[in-house]
């Protein structure tokens, strides 16, 4: 029965997204018809779609929506820009390494990969074509960059791990073997988000750089210019102050990620009403519909992966995927590249929240099985599927870096394969080596 409920699942899945049903639909329509094999109530389903909507964490995910959306009409996305091109000065690829700084400052208030290149490349992508840059790279390196805003702390995708993962126990056999497992909360994966964010930043960079010097792509300036950068940082000084104060409230214990939402959303609301004085009202109801749009889509993918992947834990269908990837192999390093492998895979095709809905009931069990911590674990799947952004068929920072720079999605993509090249490898780095994630949280206390 296990086997055949599998291949309803699934196999309903993959027609419905081949037939081209949204992902809402595919993901419903499978999970209803194993109900109806199961001889289940309907029912059920909406009052999964109840809980599953209901829980205080996700409440941070419109206004986490909301405050990217602001911080962008209040100018302070701009000003974080002027601030990365001003630390880049006379680095060979200075622009490349600006736009790398501009979404690594821009991720730590927005959360969200599209929303990230939208914000840097609508500054960027310009700026480097003026100065003789190949558009094509141009709208590369920003959407390569854009995926920072996945892993960067506060992340939607890791608000979204936190709340699936929350609930799954380590399996007894697990704990037999390894003893007690280290705690899980979204607090603590923002802390674990920081030192990878800064090694997946550091591989793009070093490639920028080898791609830049082969280009003859040339720095902003001759030499670094300290009242330049005292300017910028000047300007620039009540943007720097916003990741500051949500990550340090967090952090500190303040308040919690949902309420650090808020307070985001309040901060931008006064620097841009009253500081910048570049907030109008008009600019204010085109970011709640925006938010409306993204959050709206979203609950309904949480709600139908909810049922869906309630469905497989329910039939033991993760647990006799982990027990049949154990029998293969016991080695760490194996387990960890298959399942890279895979989420590279997955990424290219399926949208970042609904693949981490799907298949955290199906990774997890296999990850405790083999001793990984469940926050590393986590790490690991975002950084892996912000990859996903910039690789085809489905790779939204390239659709909104095309738009943004004129240029044609192919030659966008063979621009961007070093990219994907070097953050992979950066990746299998920061699975491999766990205390890359674990190491900052365990100074911190947690």
């Amino acid at each position: 029965m296990d086997m055949y409920l599998s291949e309803i699942l699934f196999g309903g899945f993959l027609l419905l997204l081949l037939l081209g049903a949204p992902i809402t639909v595919a993901l419903g329509g499978a999970a209803m018809g194993a109900y109806v094999v199961l001889d289940k109530d309907p029912i059920a389903l909406v009052q999964i779609a109840f809980n599953s909507v209901g829980s205080f964490p996700l409440m941070a995910l419109p206004a986490f929506v909301l405050a990217g959306a602001l911080m962008e009409a209040a100018g302070i996305s701009r000003r974080l820009v002027d601030i990365a091109e001003a630390m880049a000065g006379p680095i060979t690829g200075g622009l490349g390494v600006a736009t790398v700084l501009a979404c690594l400052f821009f991720g730590a208030i927005s959360g969200s990969g599209p929303a990230t290149t939208a914000a840097v490349g609508m500054l960027m992508i310009p700026a480097m074509t003026k100065r003789k840059y190949d558009r094509a790279y141009a709208s590369a390196v920003t959407a390569a960059s854009g995926g920072l805003g996945i892993i960067i702390p506060p992340s939607i995708p890791m608000v979204i791990f936190g709340i699936a993962a929350l609930g799954m126990e380590p399996p007894p056999e697990a704990v037999e073997k390894f003893g007690t497992f280290a705690s899980l909360s979204i607090p603590k994966l923002f802390v674990a988000g920081v030192m990878p964010g800064l090694v997946m930043a550091g591989a793009l960079l070093v490639m920028n750089y080898f791609i830049s010097k082969k280009r003859n792509y040339r720095g902003l300036s001759e030499n670094w210019s300290g009242s330049d950068l005292r300017a910028a940082l000047k300007r620039g000084v009540w943007s720097i102050l916003a990741p500051v104060i949500i990550l340090g409230g967090i952090y500190a214990g303040i308040f919690t990620p949902t309420e650090s939402a808020i307070v985001a959303i309040f901060y931008t609301l006064f620097v841009g009403w009253f500081v910048h004085r570049e907030l109008s009202w008009l600019a204010i109801k085109v970011s709640l519909r925006t938010t409306t749009w993204i959050t709206g889509r979203v609950l309904l993918i949480l709600f139908t992966a909810t049922a869906f992947g309630r469905l497989l834990v329910e039939q033991r269908i993760p647990s006799n995927i982990a027990e049949a990837m154990l029998g293969m192999t016991t080695n760490p390093y194996i387990i960890w590249t298959l399942v890279i492998m895979f989420l590279l895979f997955v990424g290219m095709f399926m949208e970042t929240l609904a693949a981490i809905l799907i298949l955290v009931p199906v990774l997890l069990p296999v990850m405790y099985l083999a001793g990984a911590d469940p926050t590393h674990v986590g790490i690991v799947v975002i950084c892996t599927l912000s990859i996903g952004f910039m690789t085809p068929p489905l790779g939204e920072n390239l659709f909104v870096a095309s738009g943004i720079g004129g240029e044609s999605v192919e030659k966008i993509v063979v621009r961007v394969l070093p990219f994907v090249l070097v953050s992979t490898i950066a990746v299998f780095l920061i699975a491999f080596v766990p205390q890359i994630s674990l190491w900052l949280p365990s100074l911190m206390g947690y």
